[in-house]
């Protein structure tokens, strides 16, 4: 079926926010909504483009907000907390934003079976939080958990530092509650680790980003607190240096739960923004954190393989000492005020990270740009800054002066980048998601018969391409 012209078929916006509030109530639709619900972290709609805000309570009340966009033609842009980075979450000309936040509810904690049943509003590190009385934790941890909820992780297949260890949102997710396009509630999955009944449709599901049903709850697994946690700051020369170590620890028996990478001019960001003296010349940081049973083997066995590869190893005994310098990693290198700053997400094989570190530096000398990378080590997903000065005279650093556009220079190093990643085997995002900010790439990772497919999955799901439209596909 031909997608329908949404913005055509959108009825006017106030007869839409009537029908809305008898159905959800008087407060839970906003004609003028704050600034903050105009998009994610990093990308907002256009100014002045005009658009719903609708707050369900409840499941029945996604259900009837996609009932009403089904029978009107009224796009939907379905929103978590708003913690993306890759404007999943920007409006579309006429649309309704469906705001989750409110779908807070923990509904089960089963220890035996080690599953929680949560909805999608529901933030990360709340329940992880919640499960600690019970001697559990929830592994995926982004690096927004203490904002980004459930559900957006789980339409963006969310990543984070223990990764390396414990997998992506997916490996974490056993079923799924959904509302299709048209209002329909579907259950998806099983509470069974095991289940092999019929096309997986939740692992499909995971991290479409919205675009083909909208995630209320899930049914997610569970993993007991490590009985020993113990963190370990290996210090190389250089960023080369570094990549080696990190193929060292692949080749040990030892398989930490986070390993996190910073490059020597990371390290300069993060004195500019903290004060703290972590930076020492070209040198990198390799911050590894270990978990469970033998602490002491593995520590002794990673410190051999780290100090082989031409490390000076330190052991962070004291827990307030490693509690912030993982903290200096989650937020230490600032917004990038005063500058022109473009934040990207690629993975490569992580044998292959040296390589890329490589690119980054060359690349960066080649456009005049300032580069600096950060990387989930452990499974070779790369955060990489390209950085440049703002004039004296850019309104920006005003609270409401307008930004402006990030010079194209930029825009082509992080193009340079990506097709570095591309060619050693990777991919355009590793965790952040499509959007729109990275929709110019797809075709240099998807085949056209793969296009092709994702097209007709998109028809199946949503016919009349209501779900938000224009993004990640």
């Amino acid at each position: 079926m031909t997608a329908l012209d949404t913005t055509a078929l959108a009825p006017d916006l106030h007869v839409l926010a009537d029908r809305l509030r008898a159905e959800l109530g008087e407060d839970a639709v906003v004609s003028d909504p704050a600034p903050q619900y105009a998009g994610d972290r990093a990308v907002s709609a256009e100014p002045g483009t005009p658009y719903l805000l609708a707050l369900p309570r409840d499941v029945e009340g996604v259900q009837a907000v996609l009932r009403l966009s089904h029978d009107t033609g009224t796009p939907v842009v379905p929103r978590g907390s708003g913690s993306g980075l890759s404007g999943g979450a920007a409006p579309t000309l006429g649309a309704i934003v469906l705001g989750l936040e409110r779908l807070t509810r923990i509904r089960e904690i089963d220890p035996v079976d080690e599953v929680a049943v949560v909805e999608a509003g529901v933030i990360t590190a709340d329940l992880s939080r919640a499960l600690a009385p019970r001697g559990f934790f929830y592994a995926p941890d982004p690096a927004s958990a203490h904002l980004s909820s459930i559900g957006g992780n789980i339409a963006t297949n969310a990543g984070g530092l223990h990764c390396a260890k414990y997998g992506v949102t997916r490996e974490s997710v056993l079923g799924l509650e959904v509302v299709l396009a048209d209002g329909t509630l579907l259950r998806t999955g099983h509470r069974s680790v095991k289940g092999v009944t019929g096309l997986d449709l939740s692992q499909l599901l995971i991290g479409s980003e919205g675009t083909l049903a909208v995630v209320v709850a899930a049914t997610v697994r569970i993993r007991p607190l490590p009985v020993a946690r113990r963190s370990v700051l290996a210090r190389f020369p250089t960023i080369a240096q570094a990549t080696v170590g990190v193929n060292a620890i692949s080749l040990s028996p030892v398989r930490p739960a986070a390993s996190e990478l910073l490059d020597a001019r990371s390290l300069e960001d993060i004195e500019e923004n903290t004060g703290e003296r972590v930076a020492e010349g070209d040198s990198a940081v390799l911050l590894v954190e270990l978990d469970g049973y033998g602490i002491g083997e593995q520590t002794r066995d990673l410190t051999t393989a780290l100090v082989a590869s031409g490390a000076r190893v330190t052991v962070l005994e004291d827990e307030a000492e490693a509690e912030h310098w993982w903290e200096l990693r989650r937020s230490g290198r600032g917004s990038g005020v005063g500058q022109f700053r473009l934040g990207e997400d690629v993975a490569v094989p992580k044998s292959r990270l040296g390589s890329v570190f490589a690119a980054l530096e060359r690349i960066g000398a080649e456009h005049g740009v300032r580069t600096s990378a950060v990387a989930h080590a452990g499974d070779g997903n790369l955060h990489p800054s390209f950085s440049l000065p703002r004039p004296d005279d850019d309104p920006a650093e005003a609270a409401t002066g307008p930004r402006a556009p990030i010079p194209p220079v930029i825009h082509e190093a992080a193009d340079a980048l990506v097709r570095e990643a591309l060619a050693a085997g990777g991919t355009i995002s590793g965790e952040h998601g499509i959007g729109t900010a990275k929709r110019g790439w797809l075709d240099l990772e998807l085949s056209p018969a793969s296009r092709d497919l994702q097209r007709r999955l998109k028809d199946a799901f949503d016919p009349q391409h209501l779900l938000n439209p224009g993004k990640a596909l």
